[in-house]
């Protein structure tokens, strides 16, 4: 895969990112598990890595970290995501009793501390406030990633499933430009085309980075009215581009500038992701999916 600017800022990354935001479903040897993804990963051209402190019970990171230390891959070869804000109970951490969003200055600079640590790099590519604390200080929050950037542990800021007017503060009060808004968007939930996020990012010069592009899985083996709707519409359209239907929902978001998020560890559905980058949807049969989304067909 061609690798492009994920903002008129930068970084360059790959049209498709793998995500590790479903680590904690993993079951049996997660370190083998995650070895033989990011390698298939790889093979596909796929090498930008999307983690958050929480994910995989707050594990991914120290697993991805040793996998970088025993050398499988160079770490100038990779872009890196992570994140912190969301904070759920653990075992491992008898402190949290709910869940709740801290983007504190304290809990910022703590976690990349520690995300640097787990993941054995002197620096995040990109480093995204996992939604927005309302009780933090929003002037400090900026002030801790202002510092973060300036002190090169951090070389660009994200956020994640912010509302517009979220990130209009958040972009206010900061002197780096926000590069990314990871959202949820997929053939199944289009409601980022209508309450203005899609659109704001856009205007930004950002590529919307959607996750969920299968939702989930709903996309091939859900059995509501809209999955079965929308099944039906890429099966029926997928007979012209010879194209299994996963392939076809991700060539929907890319047709609309998104960059899918890869959260699944399925072998063939990572593969058929990455085949939605050869398909050249024609602008119609966009809009008779849409269209199928919203149950007007």
């Amino acid at each position: 895969m061609e690798k492009i600017y994920l903002s008129d800022s930068g970084p360059k990354v790959s049209p498709a990112i793998y995500g590790f935001y479903r680590w904690n479903e993993v079951t049996g040897d997660a370190a083998q598990t995650m070895e033989k993804i990011v390698n298939l990963c790889l093979e596909l051209g796929i090498n930008t890595f999307d983690h958050a402190d929480i994910y995989g019970d707050y594990q991914c990171e120290e697993l991805f970290g040793k996998l970088i230390s025993r050398k499988s891959f160079k770490r100038e070869d990779i872009v890196l995501f992570s994140k912190c804000g969301l904070v759920v109970p653990n075992a491992g951490k008898p402190e949290v009793r709910v869940k709740h969003y801290n983007t504190s200055r304290e809990h910022i600079l703590k976690s990349v501390d520690n995300s640097l640590r787990k993941l054995k790099s002197d620096y995040i590519d990109i480093f995204l406030l996992n939604h927005l604390d309302h009780l933090s200080n929003v002037e400090e929050t900026a002030l801790a990633l202002q510092r973060l950037k300036d002190s090169g542990k951090v070389k660009n800021v994200g956020v994640v499933n912010f509302t517009v007017f979220q990130h209009q503060l958040l972009a206010s009060l900061l002197k780096t430009p926000i590069v990314t808004n990871h959202i949820e968007l997929s053939l199944l939930n289009t409601a980022a085309l209508d309450n203005g996020q899609v659109d704001y990012i856009k205007q930004r010069y950002m590529r919307p980075l959607a996750s969920a592009p299968l939702a989930a899985g709903r996309i091939a083996n859900g059995t509501d009215a809209q999955a079965v709707k929308v099944r039906t519409k890429l099966e029926e359209i997928g007979k012209k581009y010879n194209a299994d239907i996963e392939s076809l929902a991700v060539a929907w978001l890319v047709k609309l500038g998104a960059l899918p998020l890869i959260g699944t560890i399925n072998e063939q559905r990572i593969r058929n992701i990455a085949n939605a980058f050869t398909i050249d949807l024609d602008h119609q049969d966009w809009y008779e999916l849409y269209a199928a989304s919203r149950g007007e067909l």
